[in-house]
């Protein structure tokens, strides 16, 4: 993985709004590698405290990152449900970057 992918993939997230949340899938098609989801994944192993990485998601609305509660409390604070880490009404929530931007 190069530097400008991480660097817009990082870009993208930082205008995802509070209270809404996107998938790997999403940010990997809004980039221009529809197929590098997991590429997006590996690019958010390393942030800062406050990047919100948290708003990041499966393409089922699942959450699987590695510091699970502490997303699920991000979110929390932020008005969306999260049950058994599941993001409640995903498609209503879904930010589309493609759409969006």
């Amino acid at each position: 993985m190069n530097d400008l992918f991480k660097q817009q993939v990082f870009d993208i997230i930082k205008l995802i709004p509070a209270g809404r949340v996107t998938s790997y899938g999403a940010i990997a098609k809004a980039v221009g590698y529809p197929n590098h989801a997991r590429h997006v994944g590996n690019a958010l192993r390393n942030y800062d405290e406050d990047f919100p990485a948290h708003r990041v998601c499966n393409s089922s609305g699942k959450i699987t990152a590695s510091c699970l509660h502490d997303f699920v409390v991000k979110l929390g604070e932020e008005g969306v449900e999260v049950k058994d880490y599941k993001i409640q009404n995903f498609k209503t929530l879904f930010w589309n970057p493609l759409q969006e931007l």
